[in-house]
Parts: structure tokens; sequence; C-alpha cells
């Protein structure tokens, strides 16, 4: 547990800016804010701040780098990274009041919304036009619109409509520097750089979104979703390459492992087949007629497939019971386990076998447990590492195993983050995927956008940020065209 924090003349400064009820400081307080989703970090902060307008939000930042004082923007804590993990000499921004849907306009199929709200709440207020946001990660309950563009979430459906980037067409933010910039519009036809796909994934090191704007799809005419159970994980993995080989595009392809499975049953009580090693879920969606004929090739491939068992949800509510256990996973196995580590990684669909089969014998070497969960259209794993951390040597155990997930991603040719971000999780593996040249340019223009390194320090870069590089005179975006609003 940290030492609470020692008194700052700074934070008797910034009590100007807020109500003595929206600066945090007590240490009862702040203990809910001393992590994320990633719990065996932890940090308290000196204080947390709780903005209720985006002029606050200016306000504090500028303070902040008046004081070079750090500061770490937070929505609900859900990331399993600790990217939101707060800065001991620092303060946490709370953005979850700053929750408003400022306009949606469904002739434009858009809406604007503050970084507080809540990721199904767009889909709800947009549910009336027909329409809907399709990014739709686990958490997406509790998860806010802000933390999904810092981390540029994805979830279930990304297979068939991409992640958050695909989805934000503009963005106002206060920049670390105290700047208010707007990228990007209501369209995707732009001129110039594409500063707001740069800033999606930013993991807050550039500054905080204030003003999202959203590109909302139409509803679906028809899902057709159907759950296969398995007798092995390698015969799902095998299903799954032949759903794509056969030219079939699905909303969603998931898998989950036996273990995974008794964690939602235990939770949820999830109907799913029993004694299976691995349940896949794919689901179907568009115009009816095309949906119809993907349903008779989606049928012969998985008759194909050796399925032990085949459902097909025949109704809203069969469908929405056979999400509810996917979506619940992470959570369900905490029924199992006192501790886990969400780890998050993508390897090639072809070497999804090769991959779970490592997995499984390095699990038995480090004597642990390891459900598996995982986007299997993209090749997104999220191994659910359990241990237990009253025990000597359990989480070292735990995080070694972790790490040598996902440097099998990249030897595979994949990637150290499908979704999740870096975070301080994976910061030391960024060697691992780029050069120190690559990481060196990173460096470089985070630091266009906060030379001080003010803004969620300590996150992504195995080793200090580079120096600040921008020079006294014109802005290096302003030179770019940037709007910068007072």
């Amino acid at each position: 547990m940290s030492k609470p924090p020692a008194p700052s003349p700074a934070l008797d400064r910034l009590a100007a800016l807020l109500p003595p009820s929206r600066l945090l400081r007590a240490p009862a307080q702040l203990s809910a804010y001393e992590s994320d989703g990633l719990t065996a970090f932890c940090t308290r902060p000196l204080a947390v701040a709780v903005p209720e307008t985006q002029d606050e939000v200016i306000a504090i930042v500028r303070f902040c780098l008046a004081e070079k004082l750090p500061f770490v923007a937070r929505g609900s804590g859900t990331s399993l990274s600790g990217g939101s993990l707060p800065i001991a000499e620092g303060i946490v921004i709370a953005l979850n009041r700053l929750n408003r849907i400022l306009r949606l306009d469904p002739a434009e199929r858009i809406a604007v919304v503050e970084p507080g709200v809540i990721n199904t709440q767009v889909s709800l207020a947009a549910l009336p036009h027909g329409l809907y946001y399709s990014p739709d990660p686990s958490s997406q309950t509790i998860c806010t619109i802000g933390g999904n563009v810092a981390f540029n979430s994805g979830g279930a459906h990304c297979l068939k409509y991409g992640m958050t980037s695909n989805h934000v067409l503009g963005i106002k933010a206060v920049l670390a520097t105290g700047e208010v910039v707007e990228f990007g519009g209501n369209s995707r036809t732009q001129i110039g750089p594409d500063w707001t796909g740069l800033f999606v994934g930013n993991e807050g090191l550039f500054g905080i979104a204030l003003e999202i704007t959203l590109q909302l799809l139409p509803r679906p005419e028809r899902y057709h979703t159907v759950l296969a159970g398995y007798d092995s994980l390698e015969r799902a993995g095998d299903a799954v390459s032949a759903v794509i080989a056969a030219g079939l595009l699905p909303g969603a392809m998931e898998i989950m492992d036996a273990l995974a499975l008794e964690a939602a049953v235990a939770a949820v009580h999830a109907d799913y087949p029993p004694g299976c090693a691995a349940v896949l879920i794919v689901e179907l969606e568009g115009p009816r007629a095309i949906v119809e004929s993907d349903r008779v090739k989606l049928e012969e491939i998985l008759q194909a497939s050796q399925a032990v068992e085949v459902r097909v949800a025949r109704d809203a509510a069969e469908r929405l019971a056979i999400w509810k256990g996917r979506k619940s996973a992470f959570s369900a196995v905490g029924r199992l386990s006192p501790d886990f580590i969400v780890q998050d990684g993508v390897v090639p669909r072809r070497r999804l076998g090769e991959a779970l089969r490592k997995i499984g014998e390095w699990t038995k070497e480090e004597g642990l447990r390891c459900a598996n969960v995982f986007h299997a259209g993209d090749g997104n794993l999220h191994p659910l590492i359990l241990y237990d951390g009253r025990v000597p040597g359990q989480l070292a155990r735990a995080e070694h195993l972790a790490g040598r997930i996902l440097r099998l991603c990249v030897e595979l040719g994949g990637s150290i983050t499908g979704e999740h971000g870096i975070g301080v999780e994976k910061r030391d593996y960024l060697p691992d995927m780029f050069t120190a040249d690559e990481i060196e340019c990173m460096a470089r223009l985070r630091a266009a956008f906060d030379p001080l390194g003010l803004a969620n320090p300590g996150k992504m870069f195995p080793v200090a940020d580079a120096p600040a590089l921008v020079q006294h005179g014109l802005h290096p975006l302003e030179k770019a065209g940037i709007i910068f609003r007072e």
C-alpha cells in the first residue's frame, strides 16, 4: 500500500479552481484511484481532481503546466495495462462527470460526446434512429469513450467493423501544453495529415480529449448467431480458418476455452455445451438476403468442422445470452482465482494453433492455470493467467509467463498489443517489436505534443522520454494548420 502523500502547496493553489468536494485529498478518497483494471500495480496520487466542464479540464491542465505537475486522465479505470495508473507526485483528472451526449445527428450519422460518456450509452441514444456505435469492448457497459479513444479499443465485432480509430471522425482536445485543438470534423473527407487518427491510441500521452465525434452505423437488419462446441482448441481454430477461407466475413468470431467456459457458467449461468474443450461463437449480421446466403455456407462449414454440438440463437434473448457469457469472461475468472493477469497480444490467424499449444506448455511449466479467450477472427489473444498473490513467487511466475506470451506473439509475426495498449505492463517489451530508432521517433512525436512529459508519464516507453524537441517559435502543430481555440 502506498504511503499517504505529503502536504503540497501546489494542491492548495489547485483548490482555487474547484469546490472542496471535487478535489479529493484524503487517503480514503484516493484509495479508489490507486490502480485501474491491472491491480498488480498500485500507486497513490497526490490528489484527484473531478471537473464537471470542459473549461475546468482546460484550467486544470494549464495549472499543471504552470506548476510542472504530472497528471493522468482517467475514466472508469477499466484499463488492463496500467494505462491509467496514477503518478505518486501527480494528480488524477477524473472525467466521469463530463458525460453528456452533446449532439446526435441521425441524418449525418454522427454523435458528438464528452469523454465520460459510457460506451453503450451512445448506442442506446442512437437506437430510436435505427443507428448504433459499433466498437464493443467487453467492458462496454462501464468503460468510457475517452478511454476507448486513448487505447483504441476494439471488441468482439472489430473483425468486420474495425477499432475505435475507424469510428472517430473528429476530436477536440486540450494538449499538455494547455493549447486547445480541433482535429478532423463531421466526415471522413479531410485534407492533409490524419491528426485524428494520430490522437486515437495515444494512451493519454498527448493530452485530454474534450469532445469526440463518432460515426454511427445503421443497425443490421438481421443477426444470425451460432455457438459451436469442440473437443479441442485446435479444431475450433481450424473452423475459424475455414470460415475465412470460404470468403465469409462475420461480424464476430470468438473462442473460449474450457477454463473460461467454467468461469462464465459459474458467474452468469451461461448455457454452454458441457464438457467442451472450446466453443466458437460466430455472428453473421447485415442485410437479410446476404445473411441468409452466408448462413447456408456457415452451416456447411460447421458441419464439416467436427463440432460436437452446434446451437443457433432462435431469438434476440438467446443471442444476448450467448454474448453475456463471452462478455463476462474476464470478470468471471475472478471466481476461479483470487488474482489474474489479462494479457493481450496478436498472432496471425494461421498460427493460432501453434500459439495456443505453446501457451498450454508454458502454463504447465510455470505451475499455473490459464484461461484463453480471444477474438479468433483477427488473432487477438487474451490469455487470463491465474495466480494467488498471497503465495510467494506466484505473481513473478505469472508475469514471466505473460512476458513469454508477448515475445511469442512478436516471433510469430504479430504484435504485443491488440487493443489494451502498452501502459506500464508492456513498456519493457516495446524493444522486442520496435528498433531503437523507431522508439526514438515515437518519443519525439510525444514531445511535440507534451514537451515537459507531464501527461501520463511513465507509460508506454521503456526508457525516459526523449528530451523536449520543440524549439521557441511557431508550434509545429500550428505549422500543420491545426485549429487552436482558447
